[in-house]
């Protein structure tokens, strides 16, 4: 298969939050445009995640440890694991789940 990203029509998520997403048969990509001052609500989710920073500066809590991440830099999120976080300023961001998120299907 063979996606164009900007083929892929933006979905808004949560305030600041607008998402591409692309789904193969085990993991599901997602391509965030954030607002600068968004914010992202504490929570989990059984999927393992990677999240790499395409651009901007974004604050990210995993298990109560705060990351400080710029463009290149990559977390990896265990699954179950507690995150929230926050825009410093407008970010591209591409997460990575596995397996599927579900509820990311549309």
């Amino acid at each position: 298969m063979r996606f164009d990203w900007e083929n892929i029509t933006p979905r808004t998520m949560a305030p600041g939050f607008h998402a591409r997403f692309i789904h193969s048969a085990s993991m599901t990509f997602a391509l965030w445009e954030i607002d600068a001052g968004a914010l992202l609500p504490e929570h989990s989710h059984m999927q393992e995640q990677v999240t790499q920073m395409v651009a901007g500066a974004f604050e990210l809590t995993v298990d109560g440890v705060t990351h400080r991440l710029s463009e290149g830099q990559v977390v990896v999120i265990p699954s179950h694991a507690t995150h929230s976080g926050r825009a410093l300023t407008a970010c591209k961001i591409l997460d990575i789940f596995s397996p599927v998120r579900e509820d990311y299907r549309f």
